[in-house]
């Protein structure tokens, strides 16, 4: 059964640093894609950024564009979310997620394995 462990979640300040990762407990097949979701609290869960399995594609977020960038290392079966430039608006509890098959888009239902979350806390 693949799971998935985050880490790397905590408190900052604005416009400070934090880099989460998330690493696959088996990779028998190649996911299709792999992303980072969240969802702020009494909010809904919105896409932030994902990338394909062969790791030439990443879509992001409008609201995260320029700031954040998503990774993969397929020897260690990680993929990592670098979040620069933090803002209090980022502030939410934030998931990986792992979907079967392309194309990778940033619609939740497309993705069939979740992490527990990760909570990212921005203060101004």
């Amino acid at each position: 059964q693949v799971q998935l462990v985050e880490s790397g979640g905590g408190s900052v300040q604005t416009g400070g640093s934090l880099r989460l990762s998330c690493a696959a407990s088996a990779y028998a097949f190649r996911f299709g894609c792999m992303g980072w979701f969240r969802q702020p609290s009494g909010k809904g869960r919105e896409g932030v950024a994902v990338i394909s399995g062969g790791g030439d594609l990443t879509y992001y977020a409008d609201s995260v564009k320029g700031r954040f960038t998503i990774s993969q290392d397929n020897s260690k079966n990680t993929v990592y979310l670098q979040m620069n430039g933090l803002k209090p608006e980022d502030t939410a509890m934030y998931y990986c997620a792992a979907a079967r098959y392309a194309p990778c888009t940033l619609y939740q239902y497309a993705y069939n394995y979740w992490a527990q979350g990760t909570q990212v806390t921005v203060s101004s």
